[in-house]
């Protein structure tokens, strides 16, 4: 009887703040998968925000990048998003042309290794790609694209049309070798295992023994040397460089929140989300954190050479590059 009494008693007392609940503004963020997955930057980042917004932050996974993109084109102005993060530059060229996105009016000191000028898209982290493997099976690390087509290395890598790592991959092959990227794809063609539609799935795959390499990032034996203690996993350095990725968000011209937009967007280069992202997203900061660097980033490899197209260029060879892509795989 006494419990029967106490859950009536908790029901009478939750359900006005139940509805008080419901009262709170909901600022939707569209964002890549692995973002809002319990080990991703999302749930730190909710917290963190909610702690003094008064509102209901709603992130919504939607694939990897590419994939965001081509979502809130199909959406138009009639997305519920209000912010979409998970971008980069090699797709801001598009996202602007859409016309669906508005200035972020910020001008927050960063700590990019470009400058940044983009009214319509702010960076919050930065890496740069690169094939990651077990040095307890692989004994002959490649030097370069043309050294790991011509060994037997097992590869996975992602789609360019739903990944922005896939979409990196085509884009450091087309600016490190030109006219030539057709032929090194025709090369590495017999080392790719599978193509995934994003980045989880491939890691996943190479994780579980399905290849001896992933596309990944310089940054991802940061996880397994900090979160497991494993220092096995690592980076090939490639001499002809490695395409950098600077991954951002945008506030869409028609939210019905343009005050909580603009709120997030400060927050986001605040010490409260940068802090997050080393150990989260496993990428570099786009503002160093007070405390600096997890002690494990120091032994990542640093490429000799950052390759990097405009945002107009990028968007403008897209086509060419995947077509070569295309051509190749399908032989």
């Amino acid at each position: 009887m006494r419990k029967s009494l106490m859950i009536a008693g908790l029901l009478a007392t939750t359900t006005p703040f139940s509805a008080v609940a419901q009262d709170k503004p909901v600022l939707t963020i569209y964002t890549y998968d692995s973002f809002v997955s319990e080990w991703g930057p999302g749930p730190a980042v909710k917290a963190a925000f909610e702690a003094d917004c008064g509102c209901d932050l709603q992130f919504v996974g939607s694939g990897d990048g590419a994939a965001l993109l081509a979502r809130l084109l199909i959406e138009g102005a009639d997305s519920p998003a209000d912010i979409v993060l998970g971008l980069d530059t090699n797709l801001t060229a598009e996202a602007a042309a859409s016309g669906l996105f508005a200035p972020h009016g910020q001008a927050p000191a960063l700590d990019l290794p470009v400058g940044w000028s983009d009214p319509l898209f702010l960076p919050y982290d930065w890496g740069y790609f690169a094939f990651v493997y077990d040095k307890t099976k692989v004994d002959t690390v490649p030097s370069d694209f043309e050294a790991l087509a011509a060994s037997d290395l097992k590869i996975v890598i992602q789609d360019p049309r739903s990944s922005t790592p896939g979409l990196g991959l085509l884009l450091w092959v087309k600016q490190a070798y030109g006219e030539k990227a057709g032929g090194i794809w025709s090369e590495l063609a017999d080392n790719i295992v599978t193509v995934t539609p994003g980045w989880s799935e491939a890691y996943g795959l190479f994780l579980n023994g399905e290849a001896d390499a992933v596309l990944s990032y310089t940054t991802s034996p940061a996880y397994h040397l900090i979160a497991e203690g494993d220092d096995t996993k690592a980076a090939m350095p490639f001499d002809e460089g490695h395409y950098m990725q600077i991954e951002v968000a945008g506030k869409l011209a028609a939210s019905d929140q343009p005050d909580l937009t603009d709120r997030f967007l400060a927050f986001m280069t605040t010490d409260a989300f940068q802090s997050v992202i080393p150990e989260t997203n496993w990428m570099y900061p786009a503002k160093t954190p007070e405390a600096g660097l997890p002690e494990g980033f120091g032994t990542l490899v640093v490429p000799g050479k950052s390759l990097l197209y405009p945002a107009d260029e990028a968007r403008s060879i897209r086509d060419e590059a995947l077509a070569e892509w295309q051509a190749a795989l399908s032989r």
